[in-house]
Order: C-alpha cells, then structure tokens, then sequence
C-alpha cells in the first residue's frame, strides 16, 4: 500500500460522511449547517502545503462548505454533482494529473465510480460495507472524526514528506 500512497498527486474528497459525520443539520430558514474536524483540516492544509492537490466531488451544495473550501484553500469544488464520474474527468482535465496518481476518499454507494477509476480508494471506517469492499485502504477513524487527517498522514510519510511538514510546529 505505500507504493500506492506515494504515487499520489491528488486527494478527492466526498464531504457528508467524509469531511462531516454525515448528518445533515437544517436551520429554521432552510439553511444546512455542517460539523467540520479541525484536524482534518490541517491535514489537508500540510498536505497542500507539500505540492499534493486537493478536490471535492459531493452531490450536495451548501453555503457552509464553500465556506469551508474558501478557509482551507481548495482549489477544486464540484458540488451539486449527480455523477461523480463525470466530475473525475473534468478533475482529471483541469489538473493534468491522471487518474492513476489520483486517491479517492469515499463513504457511500455514489462514491463507488470514482473509487473505481483512481488509484488509490479509500474509505472512512464507518463507510457502507459496499464501498470497502472497493477500497484499498480503510482509516481507522470514522468520517467527519480524524478520517482525512489520518489519509494525509499516511500520504505524507509514504511519500517521506510528514517530518518536514510539521517541522514547523516543533520551532
């Protein structure tokens, strides 16, 4: 698995169930309020931070996730997206980087195409049984709980990357 890890160029990601425990919270004016982990994003900032790209592909639109994708700096929102397949190969077109150097980070049935054509998947512990029978890897935390952070940890140290990504801390 770590020649897997080190070949990636690029983490997508799916956001309820991945980036949040997967419940979804309606204010009384319609709007959706989300739970972010914040571990999870330093990770994903370290991992960004070190040249490897970031994306999320959800089929969901909210207010508070683009707030969060502005915060942490992702370049790449596919939100609203009703096939993820089709929204890898607008990922793939936009970045260069194909999809073999690519990992796909999922927790549910319509993640499943994209697991299938990267490579490296993954799912988050508590993903649907169908979606870790296609994963290559699956974290020991559980989605929206240190999942992501745990995926760009084993990413930066395969790639002999995580002492100077945190240097940093120790100063």
């Amino acid at each position: 698995m770590k020649e897997k890890l080190q070949q990636v160029e690029l983490l997508i990601l799916d956001v309820d169930g991945v980036l949040t425990q997967g419940e979804i919270i309606y204010a009384d004016d319609g709007s959706q309020l989300k739970v972010f982990n914040v571990k999870d994003g330093i990770g994903l900032r370290l991992l960004m931070e070190a040249g490897i790209q970031t994306a999320i592909i959800t089929g969901r639109s909210a207010g508070a996730l683009n707030a969060r994708v502005k915060n942490l700096g992702i370049p790449l929102l596919l939100d609203g997206i009703s096939d993820k397949a089709k929204a890898l190969a607008t990922i793939a077109q936009k970045t260069g980087i194909p999809k073999e150097k690519m990992a796909m980070m999922g927790d549910d049935l319509p993640d499943i195409p994209v697991m299938k054509r990267v490579g490296l998947s993954i799912a988050v512990a508590d993903a649907a049984s169908e979606v870790r029978t296609f994963a290559d890897i699956t974290t020991v935390r559980n989605g929206g709980c240190g999942a992501v952070r745990e995926t760009c940890e084993a990413i930066l140290k395969a790639k002999g990357l995580w002492n100077d990504a945190i240097a940093r801390f120790y100063r």
